[in-house]
């Protein structure tokens, strides 16, 4: 049972990550506007969050420019837009993923950028090349983590080897992905404990990105920084592919740490979040993203399930089961 003084008391270590216009932008094809992408930023300073995500480092060569906003592909241009001089303390990160970008080309010195956070995202078959970006994102200056993806799909073995090879290079943060959702909070236990292990040994910090398939988004994030995980990935009013992730606002208010204020975040959702809502743009909890948890399965179905507008969802559970 955890000490009771770990959770009315805070860790100065505790880092909170913005990840609104990346995993939001699954849901809208990163789509929004420069309004709401620098009230953003701006509330993001005053609620005193530490990092910003604002999308992907995505392959032009791979995605089409006409079919996406600005935030699949994060031109350092258009993020100066948005940060101006960067005086703030919110740090920029953007998220490149191993066989979809031109990280050569397309990621330049952090001399010469505002970004200060390459998030490599790998799955545990392609930690080479991950290794191979984590070495060149870091040569060029920035902070680097490493977001395995798909971890409830992998087996512990490989996952301690994946760690072991992490652990060498200089990445600077693993991240624990429950990308389907299907995680319980004794599982994040016993995982946050393998990925401190190596953490410890090779002097790195570890972070988590929870999805809230079976509303357990917020759970697993506070069971982690309750187990010494120091960065938390959130987003306002939890939008984020499919069923969602760890709300903004509930993070930030459990969090004891003065620094944090959630009621900026209150008002950005009632100003910004709810109209999007309200425009159609759909995310968050609901029947076909349980099942699809459940079965610990990518939510690919579900999403597919949700544009159809289908409501025969016992009908869905057979069809899923089926390829399980």
């Amino acid at each position: 049972m955890k000490n009771l003084s770990n959770l009315m008391t805070y860790r100065s270590d505790v880092k909170v990550v913005d990840a609104t216009l990346r995993d939001g932008g699954l849901v809208n094809d990163f789509f929004f506007t420069d309004d709401f992408v620098k009230t953003l930023y701006q509330t993001n300073q005053k609620a005193g969050v530490d990092y910003m995500e604002f999308g992907y480092k995505a392959s032009k060569e791979m995605f089409d420019e006409s079919k996406f906003g600005k935030w699949k592909f994060c031109k350092d241009d258009d993020i100066r837009a948005i940060v101006g001089e960067k005086s703030s303390d919110v740090k920029v990160a953007v998220m490149a993923d191993v066989g979809r970008c031109d990280y050569k080309n397309d990621i330049v010195n952090r001399s010469d950028s505002p970004i200060d956070l390459i998030r490599v995202a790998t799955y545990l078959n392609t930690i080479p090349a991950a290794v191979d970006m984590i070495e060149d994102a870091k040569n060029k200056g920035y902070e680097v983590s490493c977001n395995i993806m798909a971890i409830s799909n992998g087996q512990e073995s490989d996952l301690r080897v994946a760690l072991d090879i992490l652990g060498q290079s200089p990445v600077d943060i693993f991240y624990i992905v429950d990308s389907f959702g299907s995680l319980y909070p004794e599982q994040i236990a016993r995982i946050a404990d393998v990925y401190l292990e190596f953490a410890e040994k090779y002097g790195k910090k570890v972070g988590i990105h929870a999805h809230n398939n079976q509303q357990l988004a917020f759970a697993n994030t506070i069971e982690a920084v309750g187990d010494g995980v120091d960065y938390l990935d959130a987003t306002y009013a939890a939008m984020g592919r499919g069923a969602g992730n760890c709300a903004m606002e509930l993070l930030l208010g459990f969090l004891r740490n003065p620094k944090y204020n959630v009621y900026p975040v209150i008002k950005f959702i009632e100003n910004y979040m709810r109209k999007l809502q309200d425009e159609g743009v759909v995310w968050g909890y609901d029947l076909q993203y349980l099942m699809t948890g459940l079965l610990n399965q990518h939510p690919r179905t579900a999403i597919e399930f949700t544009k159809n507008k289908r409501t025969d969802y016992s009908e869905f559970y057979k069809e899923i089961v089926e390829q399980d």
